[in-house]
């Protein structure tokens, strides 16, 4: 006989889900029963599966009960009724079921790494100029973004990551998260103000002395201390809309597989370069001035080429007006060629794949309208300046021709 359909109960009927992750930041396994099921997701009566929000990713893993298993892809709160649902990869466990539930312990620890960071790094940012307010954050993947007002410059950025660097290398900031009042919170340095109303979860990163270095509003899960989600690297800098700018940054694991895969590259690359790593930079600067006066060689010889085969190239006279007709076999020696105008004479050049263009140093010969009218005999597209104007023509075999009916005489 078939089964009806599991039909959810309503979100308002169900109590609250026990948030375990705020009880013990570490703490990955629980058990716990199955509240209600249905669409992909069963609520459960506690839970150690930090659901996404506050710019973290939820956390992964698995749910076990007699019987079953499945994986738990996914995590949300309800904001209105506190119940946690869980997104599951296989068949879901009917309703009254007990189940163990176990965290992904990786990606709960790259997430700890990221959200501690963004905290962190946030209040650096506030220490140089306290006009940089975080607008955004997003920590979703390994380059995590903060998105700060104020319009912090390379050199705030790099203020900031060396502040936040001697602190984590210098001092043991230990991790607190009291559940305070909402009345009690003007007794708090807060960076930015809470956005939670009644008891308020405050996430507080403490100096040996007792000193807060940052005390957020946070529902998110972080490492016991500071120094755990190091190194903290900045790698770039956005604008974005709103007159916001974005600092991309990674922390910790995922912070240190970056710079080393950065040094693994720098590391190959000098030894192509037969220079130490420390020494990259000035081998990369040589290179680069002897690219750019091998280049300007190769720009005067092509200056030389062109203006020779400009010379070269047969003329057309009509009355006083001289036309010389170049053809080109490297479309590279446009630009040089058409710089190359003998004075007084009109240059039309084509070039492989139907390039084309008329330069004119004849007072009264616009060499845009000359082109535009050319290519209406021949075909194609194109248009300039009085003295430069360059298109493409359907016709090269008749594209002289057509230049040479415009600029003759009616």
């Amino acid at each position: 006989m078939t089964q009806p359909p599991m039909i959810r109960p309503p979100a308002s009927s169900l109590p609250p889900t026990r948030a375990l992750y705020h009880e013990d930041g570490e703490g990955l396994h629980f058990e716990a029963a199955v509240l209600a099921e249905g669409e992909g997701e069963v609520a459960l009566t506690a839970t150690a599966f930090y659901p996404e929000g506050g710019g973290q990713s939820s956390d992964r893993g698995e749910l076990r009960w007699a019987g079953g298993r499945a994986e738990v892809t996914h995590a949300r709160r309800d904001k209105v009724t506190g119940v946690i649902w869980h997104r599951l990869s296989g068949n879901l466990p009917p309703v009254g079921t007990e189940v163990s539930g176990a965290v992904d312990p990786d990606v709960r620890w790259r997430h700890m790494q990221r959200h501690s960071a963004e905290h962190l790094l946030a209040q650096a940012f506030r220490r140089v100029n306290p006009v940089f307010e975080v607008a955004a954050v997003s920590m979703t993947g390994p380059d995590c973004t903060i998105d700060f007002t104020g319009d912090p410059a390379e050199v705030h950025v790099r203020a900031a990551e060396a502040l936040l660097r001697e602190t984590l290398g210098r001092q043991r900031l230990t991790l607190e998260t009291p559940i305070v009042p909402e009345a009690e919170l003007p007794n708090y340095p807060l960076r930015r103000a809470s956005k939670v109303s009644g008891q308020v979860r405050l996430v507080v990163f403490r100096d040996g002395a007792g000193e807060p270095f940052d005390v957020s509003a946070c529902g998110g899960t972080h490492v016991p201390e500071a120094a755990l989600c190091a190194p903290v690297v900045v790698l770039r800098t956005e604008r974005i809309r709103g007159g916001h700018t974005r600092v991309v940054f990674r922390a910790g694991e995922e912070a240190s597989e970056y710079l080393s895969g950065i040094y693994r590259a720098a590391r190959t690359l000098a030894q192509d370069f037969s220079a130490p790593v420390e020494k990259l930079p000035e081998r990369v600067a040589a290179l680069r001035a002897e690219r750019d006066a091998a280049q300007g060689e190769v720009e005067a010889l092509r200056a030389g080429l062109a203006a020779s085969q400009v010379q070269a190239a047969p003329t057309w006279t009509s009355g006083p007006l001289t036309l010389r007709e170049l053809t080109l076999e490297d479309a590279a020696l446009l630009a040089p060629a058409f710089g190359a105008v003998p004075a007084g004479e009109v240059l039309a050049i084509l070039a492989p794949g139907g390039r084309c263009g008329v330069a004119s140093a004849v007072e009264g010969v616009h060499a845009g309208e000359t082109l535009r009218a050319a290519l209406a005999i021949t075909g194609g597209k194109g248009g300039g300046r009085p003295e430069l104007a360059q298109g493409q023509t359907a016709d090269p075999d008749g594209f002289f021709a057509g230049v040479r009916g415009v600029l003759s005489p009616a």
